[in-house]
């Protein structure tokens, strides 16, 4: 018997699916705070005049941010506890043999873990992604602003260093970006590999097993395919035969 201590398996479940739709809610604000906040900045950007301006709500954005990304953070880990605690049951000696249904629903659950982790981790690289190279654009415009407030306005080759320099960052960031996606969909990929190679040697290991405890069925297999493939062969020969005698009889 399941110790009286642990919850049963049907209030975990209830708390999995209640921590899932906290989740689910939380992302899409989370997702909607970046969008905003990539809207903003880019159209801050587009009507930039002076970099004495700040950009509009900047700190509050990365102050909810933070915020929003602590909270998400601790219903995963709530989340994936009360998944560990539901595997603790399918391990457990003293729990009957679980059927399929709840197997796929618990491998459900995992899934589901497994998609809003990636999920989170991925809109959070791009917020990070995109407040880095405002930072970075916003260092560089102050530089360019300095110079050209300084005695050094008409000098075409400092002016035409920095630009470059800021040609630089960018490409640098943009790079660090694409290697993060990147790195990201190959953690994904190799994920799915490894859930697809188990799922293919459970598959073996149970047709092996088959096999050996019906040899009498498979050897049953067999002699009715070669049966089978002699009656094809006899079939094809009559319907040869018949058809050389019709043309022969057609010709003559």
């Amino acid at each position: 018997l399941v110790p009286h201590s642990r919850p049963p398996l049907v209030d975990l479940r209830k708390q999995a699916r209640q921590l899932e739709n906290e989740l689910d809610l939380k992302l899409v604000s989370f997702s909607k705070l970046c969008t905003s906040y990539s809207s903003t900045r880019d159209g801050r950007r587009d009507r930039y005049s002076s970099d004495t301006t700040p950009l509009l709500n900047g700190s509050s954005q990365d102050r909810m941010f933070e915020t929003m990304a602590v909270e998400i953070e601790q219903l995963l880990g709530k989340l994936t506890g009360i998944n560990d605690k539901m595997a603790e049951y399918t391990n457990s000696g003293g729990v009957p043999s679980l059927n399929a249904a709840l197997m796929h629903t618990l491998q459900r659950h995992r899934d589901i873990l497994q998609d809003y982790t990636h999920e989170f981790h991925k809109t959070k690289a791009n917020f990070l992604a995109i407040r880095e190279r405002e930072n970075l654009l916003g260092s560089v415009r102050k530089d360019i602003e300095t110079y050209k407030s300084g005695s050094g306005v008409n000098n075409r080759r400092t002016e035409l260093f920095l630009k470059e320099h800021e040609h630089l960052r960018n490409t640098n960031n943009l790079i660090h970006s694409f290697f993060f996606s990147f790195s990201s969909i190959a953690m994904a990929t190799k994920e799915n590999m490894t859930s697809q190679r188990g799922v293919l040697k459970s598959i073996q290991s149970k047709m092996n097993t088959l096999a050996n405890r019906f040899p009498a069925v498979n050897s049953l297999i067999q002699r009715i395919n070669l049966r089978k493939r002699r009656d094809s062969l006899i079939l094809g020969g009559v319907i040869g035969i018949c058809t050389i005698l019709l043309l022969l009889y057609a010709f003559h």
